[in-house]
């Protein structure tokens, strides 16, 4: 059983590599380039988006009202927003150093980009941004929780887990109690090696190009 779960998780990431190359070449149709963290259109759509961006007043006087009053609630969620990313970042640097666990680099999961799109208002973008920090933090703690509990409790559930996260796969069974210790000890291992990966990975771009942060 083990070695299916192994088998469907190597085809799983294969398949995530076919979609990130699908992605990359929508990205050619969409006739923009990414050098690191910089977006760039081709002049012509940079003025197509220009021409079709809606103004301010107009955004404001034609918001549903409805979406407009729901504005204070939304952003209050900072406090709690901003209070989680730095109890993580607390946490990751006491904890994950004293399991001598990877740390997860913030950096690749909060994700500002959208302020770059030439159709969108002051707004706009600023909705934007927001929503891409709450997701990516929530992404971002996803990953600190699961290396925690890959360290601590790597047993599945035995009821259904509707989108565990990516340490999930390689837990052990529920109820499977032969060798605990030691198979805990294993995947333990697992993530220090990891470390070393992430090291190496850390050097080197998504286009494969070596970077010296």
């Amino acid at each position: 059983m083990h070695d299916r779960v192994k088998n469907l998780l190597q085809e799983i990431k294969v398949l995530e590599a076919e979609i990130l190359k699908v992605l990359q070449e929508k990205k050619a149709r969409a006739q923009f380039t990414v050098s690191g963290k910089k977006v760039e259109f081709e002049h012509a759509v940079h003025l197509a988006h220009k021409r079709v961006k809606l103004g301010l007043f107009r955004w404001f006087i034609t918001s549903h009202p409805l979406n407009m009053l729901s504005v204070p609630f939304i952003y209050s969620m900072i406090v709690p927003l901003v209070f989680f990313d730095l109890s993580l970042t607390l946490y990751q640097a006491v904890c994950f150093r004293l399991y001598r666990i990877p740390r997860v680099r913030r950096a690749d999961y909060l994700i500002f980009d959208r302020h770059n799109l030439g159709y969108l208002n002051l707004m706009e973008r600023f909705h934007c941004e927001y929503c891409a920090y709450a997701n990516g933090l929530v992404a971002y703690g996803r990953e600190i929780i699961g290396r925690t509990e890959q360290y601590w409790c790597p047993i599945k559930h035995a009821l259904k887990v509707l989108h565990p996260h990516e340490q999930y796969g390689q837990f052990l069974e529920y109820g499977d109690a032969v060798d605990y210790q030691s198979r805990l000890e294993a995947l333990r291992r697992t993530l220090l090696e990891s470390k070393k990966v992430d090291a190496e990975a850390a050097l080197i771009e998504p286009g494969g190009n070596r970077t010296g942060r």
